[in-house]
């Protein structure tokens, strides 16, 4: 395995060894918490997670002993592609402390939840506190804070990349509502995909869009439904809906078919 492969690698453990430890103490704070939504010492922790092990192999070319993994870069960045300037890095401790203390009111806040959630995250990604790694850690610190708050995490698939940072980039020029409806509608994929069909289990009828995934699309489901070739039941708003038994059931009729 050469050295970009092995980067490439220990990038995904990284991310995935922080994403576990995100998921765990959404739901069961760690002993550093004291009740807050989140603290600084989790922030540089996660950062610390997503990149050491990267870190070890393919360290930031420009980076100093004091800008490693979960410590704040002292490096000023350049313009991004739409022009946004990150912050000079002196000042970057002081906004994070604010950022911290801007998320832990998130619960009080005026607006809805989810244009506050997709502030705080676009705030997050224009402070860019860290050398490398802001954009998986800025995403898994949204996830902790909505899981926090009682939500599940929102996942941005591949496919869905470019609407994701267009949006992003509306929230830097003050608009967060496009924002705030994306990472509402992944929140709802969420629901839909993983803990909707774990909570009903395999017998109980929801909604297609709980199960469908990258094999069966909505609208494939739907397609097979009205069609009679998966078994499913109507609602009283005219929805269809099925069952994790039914999909199966389908899955492999239609295997049987192709063979």
């Amino acid at each position: 395995m050469g050295n970009k492969q092995l980067a490439e690698y220990l990038e995904v453990r990284g991310y995935a060894d922080a994403a576990q430890w995100v998921y765990k103490h959404g739901l069961e704070p760690g002993e550093w918490t004291t009740g807050e939504l989140i603290t600084m010492t989790e922030l540089r922790y996660v950062h610390r997670l997503a990149i050491a092990k990267v870190w070890e192999v393919a360290p930031h070319s420009d980076a100093t002993e004091q800008e490693g993994p979960g410590s704040f870069r002292r490096h000023g960045i350049k313009p991004f592609g739409a022009g946004m300037q990150p912050p000079v890095w002196t000042e970057v401790p002081a906004l994070m402390n604010d950022w911290v203390k801007h998320a832990c009111a998130l619960p009080s806040a005026d607006e809805p939840l989810p244009e506050a959630v997709a502030e705080m995250h676009a705030e997050f990604e224009r402070i860019h506190p860290f050398l490398d790694g802001n954009g998986r850690v800025g995403r898994l610190l949204t996830n902790l804070l909505l899981i926090r708050l009682g939500y599940p995490p929102a996942i941005i698939r591949k496919g869905e990349r470019a609407r994701y940072l267009q949006n992003l980039r509306r929230a830097d020029a003050g608009d967060s509502g496009p924002l705030g409806e994306f990472l509402a509608r992944a929140v709802t994929d969420t629901l839909m995909r993983f803990i909707v069909p774990a909570v009903a289990g395999p017998a109980r009828l929801v909604p297609l869009a709980a199960l469908a995934d990258h094999r069966l699309s909505v609208r494939a489901l739907r397609t097979a439904a009205e069609r009679g070739r998966l078994r499913a039941q109507r609602d009283e708003r005219g929805q269809w809906r099925s069952s994790s038994l039914w999909v199966e059931e389908y899955r492999a009729s239609r295997y049987q078919r192709v063979r």
